[in-house]
């Protein structure tokens, strides 16, 4: 705001540019009375973003300043606005009472609000984490950390760029920071569609890093979170907990630990492959993507952890048998699954709400919510102890009731508190004896007065005498002036009115001095008592946030149980074999939209490595090649997460990475063309594969002339087949018929196709995958079933019959006859020789007798073909 600096400022504004200097780049809400203000351009984004009203201000001598501002109270309808719209926002509060300073007001930032860190509940979405990643690189190496403030779960991973790219695509974080001048490498390395922050150099150094965590974590090394040996994560972790310091989050006690994102573990899942499987968002509008298809959780701590599954699925045969056997038993034991069910409903959002006790920001009604939370695990515990089934057992052992503080919850909050403390009857009665002393005081009070004034009518026979209450003298008594006689000495006179006077005594006073002062009392009691309560239950904050992600492990169990239930799932069986067989797949996600009554035609696929390798699928197009693809892949991840499947059985041979090369669309923002991000793609698969990979190509080579397309599809699978280590599992769609070629001279190639009937003129397609090759793609159908106009459908048809009878008479690279040859710059569309002049003049040149043509002819044959096409 340097241009200000200008003008003769107000002291109200020199004290904001001051502010606002250390924070330029957020916009800053100035506490101001009753209201949050913005100044300058602060006020003219948010009066845009908020839709509020942008007016002007003097701003001392012959200057103005633009002003936005709203009621401090509506902070929590405009602040989630700003934040969403990709602001950062300052909260700058006044730090003293004005009524306690004659000079201007103490002011100073209590908060800075970013996309990536916030723990106010408007901002935040129930359902999904609101990640904070730090990325740290160099010219070979990458490092990445993830912190979600108001969870505190703080991972960190390092590896290739392929991986942490991975990792960023499956996390989505909502703010990435990385070194300051490094931007152009970022884009480059990571894209361009996060919200990113740069930090100083510094920031990213070993030593600054190390430092930083280890005075966070009080430890002497990083060994106890196996993070030790990872460099580049570490440094990514250090400039996270660096950006708290800056944010002024300094209450973070309830990060407690900072986990490895291990490679090893987890299926390899490229950013397409996310993207085309449509795990998080969709491609297409209107369609559904798998984790609203499988989420039925019922916490929001569960949502979230269920999209984790999602995005790392297990790669360990135990570990993802441990979850199956759970869904299996819940399955067999629905009642029980809805009781459970019940306890967890009322656990709510267990995770965030210890963060907020972390972070001194939680309220009454939040305690009582944790105290329900607390009471509900009893059960739960209860139950997963006493069944036989091992894994819910080692989940009973970890789960802890937290009866003490739970008891002293109960003992302490009342059923039903207000939201904020200051608004009183918070505290229940028996816990302070100088708080039910004060409220004795405070609301009986009305009781205390009705007596004395029943006791100084009797003593003194003045039977109209009132007590009232008014602003300017407190309480007081008043006498009718009929009664004026009868009114004792000691009593002293205050006010005179036509029918009467008022009076106050010395009893009266003190009495006023002790209700009017017991209010006040009361709600600063409230607030220390609730405040010691907040402090113990700090001390609890690890083991409620271990039941926070035991409770979110078994709802997601409950929820695959659920799914299986309904959609009819069956258990898959995982093993280390290289095979994969699947009877009656379905697509799990197009099922759940078909119209009612229609039912998903299911299929067989059998992938392995001796015999059937890659498979080629022909087949017309919307014949369900691609969700046929699709399908198999999201049935072996929905395995290897832990869920029933979408089959009658299936018998997978864990993978270690899938890929999808699915339909791409053209990048033009980016400048790439359609056959660029394919080839993009397909390059990222092939320098990737690995012995267990499977593999899934949809229409590869689409984007370039139909012989390039098909040199290319043929050479990639080829290169696969060939591959001297990696004999990698693949499904490869294709409307290049030409490749079906290929199993004659490669023994692990098979052909198959989706098959189709004709009937009389139309195409019914059947969707069911057999063996052999198609060779017809009834691309012409389609786009009468389209809606083409029939002419276009018709004259489609005449020139694939020439193109046919070419094709077979001579062979591809001629020319058809009739048709114009190609010359350089120069092509003569189809469509045109359906012009009626067009047609004559090719009969005209058709008919002529070269051999016996005189050169006079020979031009007056041209000149007649030229007045022909109307040109002069």
């Amino acid at each position: 705001m340097s241009q200000s600096k200008k003008y003769v400022e107000t002291p109200l504004m020199k004290q904001y540019y001051a502010i606002k200097d250390k924070h330029p780049d957020a916009v800053l809400l100035f506490r101001v009375g009753d209201f949050y203000e913005t100044f300058g351009e602060d006020a003219i984004k948010a009066a845009e973003i908020l839709g509020i009203t942008l007016t002007r201000r003097a701003n001392g001598a012959a200057s103005y300043v633009e002003l936005a501002g709203f009621p401090h109270h509506a902070l929590d309808t405009y602040l989630p606005k700003l934040v969403r719209a990709g602001q950062r926002v300052a909260i700058c509060e006044q730090l003293e009472d004005p009524k306690m300073t004659k000079k201007i007001v103490k002011r100073g930032i209590t908060e800075l609000i970013t996309p990536g860190l916030s723990i106010n509940d408007n901002i935040l979405e129930h359902r999904e984490n609101n990640f904070l990643a730090s990325v740290h690189f160099d010219k070979k190496m990458a490092g990445v950390a993830f912190l979600d403030i108001s969870t505190g779960e703080f991972l960190t991973a390092e590896g290739s760029f392929e991986y942490i790219d991975k990792l960023l695509n499956s996390f989505k974080p909502k703010e990435v920071l990385f070194q300051r001048g490094k931007g152009n490498d970022f884009i480059a390395l990571f894209g361009g569609k996060f919200y990113t922050y740069t930090l100083d150099d510094w920031v990213y150094t070993e030593d600054a890093a190390m430092d930083r965590l280890l005075r966070h974590f009080e430890t002497k090394s990083l060994k106890g979170f196996g993070v030790q040996d990872l460099n580049y994560g570490v440094m990514a972790a250090g400039a996270i907990l660096h950006y708290l310091d800056l944010t002024q989050h300094h209450q973070v006690q309830h990060i407690s630990s900072l986990s490895r994102i291990e490679e090893d573990k987890y299926v390899w899942l490229d950013r397409f492959t996310i993207r085309n499987l449509e795990l998080f968002g969709v491609i297409n509008e209107g369609a559904m993507t798998l984790a609203q298809v499988l989420d039925k959780t019922i916490s929001p701590m569960g949502s979230r952890m269920l999209k984790r599954w999602i995005a790392l699925p297990l790669k360990e045969i135990s570990a993802i048998n441990d979850r199956l056997s759970v869904v299996e038993y819940f399955t067999q034991h629905q009642s029980q699954k809805d009781e459970l069910s019940d306890h967890i409903r009322q656990i709510g959002d267990l995770e965030r709400i210890i963060s907020k006790v972390a972070v001194g920001r939680i309220n009454p009604r939040e305690v009582v919510q944790l105290r329900s939370a607390l009471r509900a695990i009893e059960p739960i515990k209860e139950y997963a102890a006493s069944v036989d089934q091992p894994v819910l057992n080692r989940m009973a052992e970890q789960l802890n009731p937290c009866k003490s503080i739970r008891e002293r919850m109960e003992r302490e909050i009342t059923n039903d508190p207000p939201v904020q403390v200051h608004r009183g009857n918070v505290i229940q009665p028996g816990v302070s004896d100088e708080l039910d002393e004060l409220r004795k005081l405070a609301y009986s009070g009305k009781d205390y007065l009705a007596q004395m004034q029943e006791r100084e009518s009797k003593r003194t026979g003045i039977t109209s005498l009132k007590i009232a209450f008014n602003n300017v003298f407190g309480y007081y008594i008043e006498v009718r002036n009929s009664h004026k006689d009868k009114v004792p000495e000691e009593w002293i006179r205050k006010q005179t009115l036509v029918n009467a006077e008022r009076y106050i005594t010395e009893e009266l006073k003190e009495y006023e001095s002790k209700i009017l002062g017991a209010e006040e009392k009361i709600l600063a009691l409230e607030a220390r008592l609730f405040n010691e309560l907040v402090v113990a239950l700090s001390e609890y904050i690890q083991a409620i946030q271990l039941n926070a992600a035991v409770i979110a492990r078994l709802d997601c169990l409950l929820s695959f149980a659920t799914s299986a239930v309904e959609c009819q799932y069956n258990r898959p069986e995982i093993n280390d074999s290289v095979k994969i067989e699947i009877k009656d797949g379905r697509h799990p996600v197009i099922e759940q939209q078909l119209p009612i009554g229609e039912s998903y035609i299911s299929n067989d696929v059998l992938l392995d490595q001796d015999d059937q390798q890659v498979i080629i699928i022909t087949g017309p197009n919307m014949a369900g090649k691609s969700a046929l693809l699709r399908q198999t892949a999201l049935i072996v991840l929905m395995a290897q997460i832990g869920s029933f499947v979408p089959a009658k059985a299936a018998k997978i041979g864990y993978v270690d990475k899938i890929f999808t090369r699915v339909g791409a669309s053209d990048n033009i923002s980016l400048g790439e063309s359609t056959f660029m991000v394919e080839m993009n793609e397909a390059a990222s698969i092939l320098n990737n594969l690995s012995d267990r990979s499977l593999i899934l190509l949809d229409e590869l080579g689409r984007g370039t002339s139909t012989y390039d397309g098909i040199s290319i599809a043929w050479s990639i699978v080829e290169y696969i087949h060939e591959h001297p280590k990696a004999k990698a599992k693949t499904l490869f769609a294709t409307h290049y018929h030409e490749l079906n070629e290929m199993e004659k001279s490669f023994g692990r190639v098979k052909n198959y196709n989706v098959t189709i009937k004709e009937v009389g003129n139309k195409v019914i397609f059947l969707r069911k995958l057999v063996r052999g090759g198609s060779n017809h793609s009834f691309g012409i159908h389609v786009a009468k079933m389209a809606g083409m106009p029939p002419s276009v459908v018709n004259r489609a048809n005449e020139i694939l019959g020439q193109l046919e009878s070419a094709n077979r008479k001579d062979s591809l690279a001629k020319p058809l006859e009739g048709m114009a040859e190609q010359r350089e710059g120069f092509q003569l569309s189809f469509f045109q020789l359906d012009d009626p002049v067009l047609k004559q003049i090719r009969d005209e040149i058709k008919n002529l007798n070269i051999d016996n043509l005189t050169p006079l002819e020979a031009l007056n044959k041209l000149h007649g073909i030229k007045k022909l096409s109307g040109l002069k």
